[in-house]
Order: structure tokens, then C-alpha cells, then sequence
């Protein structure tokens, strides 16, 4: 573990940018970005493209680390190069930001009101890959759907199990336990998902370093406490939905906790804008999270 960046990832004020799109996700994020599906052919050039807006979004100069602590990558994002240097290298070599990796490949059916993450094929080999390529963590997401003691269990004991793994390899994982904002009983799926996560970090004793990727709480200052227990490095809070407006508004509520957004960084992005128009669209996007990540 490299331990300047870990002092970065701990005391750094700024939000982490998600880049880390998908196979299922990136046409969405295509078509928000201009470029629909009719366009193109094949996983094969969908990667192209995606990577292009990632490119040009990392390349960007507003993309830099007076805002941006990390950066998630997608792993095909990873294997690729900006400006001659593999990605990760571009990143920390040339914008000190930190490179994370999402590792998870997709949800499996819902059952007991949650969505575990599918089995994580060929992991070790993907981390060994990530240690190579000098990424600093990773993130992997599960989705709880209701307040269902027994599942939300399985989705925290999946989350610290593959995490302990990932953290022995001397990457820093990012636990995402998403709760879906729209749930009726969000509240207490929140209740029941901390008391989980403080049961395993209790028995962890700080053995490990941990982040964790929450949904926006429902009651403000929730994760407080979380932030304070021994082994967490950093509590972030995705999008999950909401407009970047609505976004930073409620993360604004809660000191400590800061963005890991998507959609909510990308919005108002297009193809055929200008560099300028890019770039000034882009700066608005990263100085209004970065205002609501610091609060």
C-alpha cells in the first residue's frame, strides 16, 4: 500500500469522480453524453467511445486535484491508455488523483429484498492485474432493496468478505452497499445496514484500511459515527438517482461525507459541445460538488 496516498485519500478535501461505467450502464451514459446506440457496433466500439468521454473528461483541465481526491475506473478503462501512459498512471502521474478499480461484475436477482453482488470470477487475477497497474483501491456495489434483516446480512457479510480479500492484497476496497433511494422503508434498511457494518468492523478491530459508498442517509449526520470507528478511512456517498442539484443539496447535510458521483458529474456533457463549452460545463459540475463534499 502506498502510504503518501493513503494519507491523501484520509485528509484530502475534495469528492472521488465515478468513471467506472460498465457493459450494462455505458449506453446510458453514451446516449446522456450524445451518442446513441443506432450509432455503433458492438461492445468492441462502445468501449471506444466510452472511453473517448472518459478521456476527454480526465484530460480535461478542470479535472485536477484542487477538487478530485480519486477517480473510479471501469476495467477496461484500466487496460487503456491516455496520452501515452496507462490510465492509472495518467491519473496519479499527471493529476495526483487516486485510481480506484470497480471489481464487481454485476447483481444477481433479487431475493430477501437485496441484490447481491454475482460471483467475482478470476478476482485474484484481476487484483494482481490492479496492483500491477498501480490502482490504490477498488469498489464493488450490492443493492438493498427493503428493509430485510436477513438479506441486508448476506449483503454486508458478502461486502467485508470480499472485502478483507481485496484489502490483504494491499488495495484499499470501497464497500458499496447501496439502498435504493426510492425504498419505503429507507430508513430502516439504513438502521439495520450500520449495525451490521459496526458488528464486522468491531470483530476487524482496524486490522484493515476500509472505505465504504453509501446512499445519501435519510436522516442527516447518520454516518457520523461510522466515520469515526477504527479502519474506516472514508465514507462516500453515491448519486443513486437523484439529479446533481438534489444530490448536492442533501450530501450538503452531512459533514464528513463526501461524493463519489456519476451521473450527477457527467450531467450536462456532450459530444458536440466545444472544449470550451466542455470544460465550462464540467467546471460547473466538479465546483458544486466539491462546495457540497466539504461541507
Amino acid at each position: 500500500m502506498n502510504e503518501k496516498q493513503l494519507e491523501i485519500m484520509k485528509s484530502r478535501e475534495g469528492f472521488i469522480a465515478a468513471l467506472d461505467q460498465s457493459g450494462g450502464s455505458t449506453p446510458k451514459a453514451l446516449k446522456l453524453y450524445g451518442i446513441s446506440e443506432d450509432t455503433y457496433n458492438g461492445e468492441e466500439e462502445m468501449f471506444n467511445l466510452v472511453h473517448e468521454m472518459r478521456t476527454r473528461i480526465i484530460t480535461s483541465p478542470e479535472f485536477n486535484n484542487q477538487a478530485i481526491i480519486g477517480a473510479i475506473l471501469f476495467k477496461e478503462t484500466m487496460d487503456r491508455t491516455i496520452e501515452g501512459k496507462l490510465t492509472a498512471d495518467y491519473l496519479w502521474e499527471e493529476k495526483k488523483i487516486l485510481p480506484f478499480l470497480k471489481v464487481d461484475q454485476g447483481l444477481r436477482a433479487e431475493e430477501d429484498g437485496v441484490q447481491l453482488m454475482k460471483p467475482l470470477t478470476g478476482l485474484d487475477d484481476l487484483l494482481k492485474r490492479a496492483v500491477e497497474r498501480n490502482i490504490f483501491g477498488t469498489k464493488m456495489r450490492s443493492v438493498i432493496k427493503s428493509a430485510n434483516p436477513i438479506g441486508i446480512k448476506k449483503v454486508i457479510d458478502q461486502q467485508f468478505e470480499v472485502g478483507i480479500q481485496i484489502a490483504k492484497m494491499g488495495l484499499v476496497p470501497i464497500l458499496e452497499p447501496e439502498i435504493d433511494i426510492h425504498s419505503a422503508d429507507k430508513e430502516e434498511s439504513e438502521k439495520l445496514m450500520l449495525e451490521e457494518i459496526k458488528e464486522h468492523l468491531k470483530t476487524l478491530a482496524g486490522k484493515y484500511e476500509l472505505m465504504f459508498k453509501v446512499s445519501i442517509p435519510t436522516k442527516a449526520g447518520f454516518y457520523s459515527e461510522l466515520m469515526k470507528m477504527p479502519g474506516v478511512v472514508r465514507v462516500v456517498a453515491l448519486s443513486g438517482g437523484y439529479s446533481r442539484e438534489e444530490s448536492c443539496l442533501k450530501l450538503a447535510e452531512n459533514p464528513g461525507l463526501i461524493a463519489s458521483f456519476s451521473r450527477a458529474l457527467s450531467e450536462g456533457l456532450n459530444k458536440q459541445q466545444s472544449d470550451d463549452e466542455f470544460n465550462e460545463m464540467l467546471k460547473s459540475s466538479i465546483e458544486k460538488i466539491y462546495e457540497a463534499s466539504i461541507k
